[in-house]
């Protein structure tokens, strides 16, 4: 008689986070229902400015809700009032994925590997992380997946653990892409202050945290080599002395790599884009041409460097569309949030809302108001780590609590910053973040515990660089 074949044990599913999308249409949906059930109410304003008055805020004494209905009827109008800010955005995303497409950053990235593969660990790792911060604040998106076997063989050939591989890739670009002086231009659309216009403020900010980032890499790096057994990875099998197979992937590594002229001209191209955006309204002082100076930009940085690329005329479409599409979802979410703030707005319960959230810190300094923004945002990225989503989703919220504060609206951007940037790197909703780890061969928990510590030094840093541009009355630059 045949064995009684067994029965395949069911797998528990775990709780998998709703597509944005969905969660998007609810929060639309939970909008109209709240603008039933909260008191309308609105902030006093001043006459001549317009500006709130956070002090002196009443009820009216009805509802004013907005029905399902009338929801789906706003829909049109909020991605009509977005469209300036999503078209800037996905031509932006173009351009990013033309120059990427051209693999000038990576034969950047290779080159410079190759450079200083004699120099002293300590230079070649400083070195290393440096240029993937670089590389983060300037060209980061979820791409930057690819450079992490980069750090494998990097970290192999240095006789290092995956942890370490991580940390000259991942970490290095997550760093520079959280507070990079460009990946706020979104929320700084959004908050309707000048684009770029903290740019040097954010590019010192950066620099401050690669350097602590750099720190805490190489304090890891001197402890596991003075005792190998101290890496989580000891216990996974990681030994410093056995190579394996590796040796094909150093050859590989170590092969003479030269720059060629076209990369150069494609890099020096791409951020050349930046100067004219930043320099343009501080040289002028018109600040009314930046989205149209953006779009202009975008597009001449896509076609020169797609040609200096060696594309074709349909490949350069080709690629350009590719590009428009990967930022039209999140163009589309921020027209859904536009839509979430009429409703609360024409609901009169916005207003209520930011005077719940913000009576408990009206007392306080607004030094340390900054800083509880900036960690309840850091919070919620653990759950939305798209930049663009959340900011699409809190800004209708995070700019009256700023304006009701006190608070100039480049505080709230940079609060935005700081609380959106850390948290990535131990965010498991982040598919960049996860996909690395997977690529690298290092148990996300594992990553996450070493992580942890550091993401929590980076954020009491950000805590301490919001309270003194509060109290000090910083002048954005």
């Amino acid at each position: 008689m045949a064995a009684a074949t067994k029965e395949p044990k069911k797998v528990k599913k775990g709780f998998k986070m709703p597509h944005l999308f969905w969660i998007m249409i609810c929060l639309l949906f939970v909008s109209s229902l709240l603008t039933y059930v909260i008191p309308a109410g609105q902030f006093m304003t001043d006459p001549e400015t317009g500006k709130i008055l956070g002090d002196q805020f009443q009820y009216l004494g009805a509802q004013t809700p907005v029905s399902p209905l009338q929801v789906l009827l706003l829909l049109i109008d909020g991605l009509v009032n977005s469209s300036l800010i999503g078209w800037t955005v996905m031509v932006s995303g173009a351009t990013v994925a033309i120059v990427m497409g051209t693999g000038a950053f990576d034969e950047f990235m290779n080159w410079a590997i190759y450079k200083l593969k004699d120099k002293d660990d300590s230079i070649l790792i400083g070195v290393m992380f440096c240029l993937m911060v670089y590389l983060g604040a300037f060209g980061g998106s979820d791409a930057l997946i690819a450079i992490v076997p980069i750090g494998v063989m990097f970290a192999k050939k240095l006789k290092l653990d995956p942890i370490c591989a991580m940390g000259v890739s991942t970490y290095a670009t997550l760093i520079g892409f959280g507070t990079g002086p460009t990946k706020q231009a979104t929320t700084q659309m959004l908050m309707g202050v000048q684009i770029y216009g903290t740019f040097f403020t954010m590019f010192i900010s950066m620099n401050i945290f690669m350097l602590a980032g750099l720190f805490f890499l190489l304090r890891y790096v001197k402890k596991i080599r003075k005792d190998p057994t101290l890496s989580p990875m000891w216990s996974e099998g990681w030994r410093p002395d056995e190579a394996g197979d590796v040796a094909a992937e150093e050859a590989a590594m170590l092969k003479e790599v030269k720059l060629s002229g076209r990369t150069i001209l494609i890099l020096i191209i791409y951020l050349m884009q930046y100067v004219v955006m930043v320099g343009y309204p501080m040289v002028t002082g018109d600040t009314s041409l930046t989205f149209k100076l953006m779009v202009a930009m975008g597009l001449i940085t896509s076609i020169s460097c797609g040609f200096i690329g060696g594309f074709s005329f349909d490949k350069i479409g080709n690629e350009f569309g590719k590009g428009l599409a990967s930022m039209a979802f999140v163009a589309f979410v921020i027209g859904l949030a536009n839509c979430m703030s009429l409703i609360l707005t024409q609901g009169n319960i916005l207003h209520t809302i930011v005077h719940f959230l913000t009576a408990p810190l009206m007392d306080l300094p607004r030094s340390v108001a900054s800083v509880g923004m900036t960690a309840v945002i850091s919070v919620v990225n653990l759950l939305i780590p798209s930049a663009s989503s959340k900011a699409a989703i809190l800004v209708p919220i995070l700019q009256p609590v700023s304006e009701a504060l006190g608070l100039m609206p480049e505080l709230a951007v940079q609060a935005f910053q700081y609380g959106d940037g850390f948290s990535n790197m131990i965010s498991p909703m982040l598919g960049w973040t996860v996909g690395s780890c997977v690529t690298a061969g290092l148990p996300f928990p594992k990553w996450a515990k070493w992580a942890l510590p550091k993401m929590l030094c980076f954020l009491l840093i950000g805590f301490v660089i919001m309270f003194c541009l509060t109290e000090f009355g910083w002048q954005p630059f």
